[in-house]
């Protein structure tokens, strides 16, 4: 009716999946965690209430790793998600990434037209690189984060994965808006993204930051890395080599500050007003009883770490040195932004593995060392599939920009998009 009578949205009918950490007003909202067991909010968050607003459809909830913690959608309490992708010649599962892995999957097989998803260090970008879908995490700041369950407040931001360029900056002009509800939401005007896309790439400076290259690096994620580069050259943009010496200690600094924040958003979560309550002989027996039961043991393991590195005798040791390289990440990329546009990187160091591949917790955080530096710093960076792995799987490239030049990177986004083509997964199911 509102398409015949010229009043329709701009996603009039479009229907999409929403990440189990966004609250949906009357809808099941349980973080896919056993804790928050048959709550149901009484209110809509802000990006959700964006999109129904321009006449979005919810198709349902999407699974992911429990509270956003983890790169492979193992974690959830509903289980794991399938990736719909296969290698070549196998039957194989393969996860899809995560946290958002529910989100991107079910892009990637064509479930929905498009999710939204968080990021709190590479969230969207690591689960659309697995997925052959483009996923972008805007400047923190640029998506209100009011009705999103928290996991790390200073680095969480929501954005769309969608299964091409165009699709993604069409849902995030939509997501984006300042929210007097979340006091670090930014009052900026928010760009006609897809106006955008096609523009020439002629005369942009690419940054290539050598310590992105780490030992051990495997050849066909290098080699894709340099065809993104040849790509962009060919177009006319210039390619420079950049220094972010501080990225090394990314990774490290990201598992403290993360789980710091963690241990405290978690803390409310005790079985008294909602959600699930294992009684116990008192009040903190029933404390301890519905925390253990409730949290699943990667929750358990953060939370754990969080508290340690905020307690007395550790603070400064581990946080507050923490918050210092945080500062000094940044600080290499606002060096940076003299000599250059736009950062291109790799996404992941890896195609999609298997469900129970990786079981050491040290070697699944690795998922991430290409993608915690854009959280880190408050930057948006996006996820654009740019080949297949010598197993058939989708590889992606990340793109890294200036704070609040989402712009730059759907216009170079579309660029790779169009020289590489894009990767639909063989239906087997």
């Amino acid at each position: 009716m509102r398409l015949k009578a010229g009043t329709a949205g701009e996603l009039e009918g479009i229907p999409l999946g929403i990440k189990d950490l966004f609250a949906t007003r009357g809808v099941h909202t349980q973080a896919c965690s056993h804790i928050l067991d048959k709550f149901q909010p009484t209110y809509e968050s802000t990006v959700t209430a964006n999109l129904f607003r321009e006449g979005a459809v919810m198709l349902g909830k999407l699974n992911m790793d429990e509270f956003a913690m983890g790169s492979s959608n193992e974690t959830s309490y509903y289980g794991p998600v399938t990736n719909p992708w296969r290698r070549n010649n196998s039957n194989a599962a393969l996860v899809p990434g995560g946290s958002s892995g529910g989100s991107a999957a079910a892009v990637a097989a064509h479930i929905c037209a498009a999710a939204t998803a968080t990021d709190t260090g590479g969230s969207i970008r690591q689960p659309a690189a697995f997925t052959g879908t483009v996923g972008i995490k805007p400047t923190y700041g640029r998506c209100s984060r009011w009705g999103i369950v928290a996991f790390a407040s200073s680095l969480d931001q929501a954005g769309p994965i969608a299964r091409d360029v165009r699709d993604a900056a069409i849902m995030m002009k939509v997501m984006a808006s300042v929210d007097p509800k979340d006091t670090t939401s930014v009052d900026r005007l928010v760009p006609e993204y897809e106006a955008v896309l096609g523009k020439s790439v002629k005369g942009l400076r690419v940054g290539i930051p050598r310590e992105y290259r780490p030992d051990g690096l495997p050849a066909e994620i290098d080699a894709l890395w340099n065809k993104g580069a040849q790509w962009l050259k060919e177009q006319g943009a210039e390619i420079v080599e950049i220094s972010l010496p501080n990225t090394k200690y990314a990774l490290p600094a990201y598992y403290i500050v993360a789980p710091a924040e963690a241990s405290s958003n978690l803390a409310r979560y005790d079985g008294v007003r909602y959600g699930l309550r294992v009684p116990g002989d008192d009040l903190i027996d029933t404390y301890e009883n519905t925390r253990a039961a409730g949290f699943g043991r990667e929750v358990q393991r953060r939370i754990m770490i969080g508290t340690y590195v905020l307690s007395a005798g550790y603070y400064d040791a581990y946080y507050v040195r923490a918050q210092k390289v945080r500062t000094l990440i940044k600080q290499d990329f606002d060096r940076a932004w003299d000599k250059v546009d736009v950062v291109l990187t790799p996404a992941t160091p890896s195609a999609a593995f298997a469900p129970g591949e990786i079981t050491d917790p040290v070697q699944m955080y690795l998922n991430d060392v290409f993608t915690v530096t854009v959280n880190m710093a408050g930057l948006p960076g996006i996820a654009v599939p740019a080949g297949l792995s010598e197993q058939g799987l989708p590889l992606g490239l990340q793109l890294i920009g200036k704070p609040f030049d989402e712009e730059t990177l759907f216009q170079t986004a579309f660029a790779i998009e169009q020289a590489a083509g894009k990767f639909t997964a063989p239906k087997w199911w």
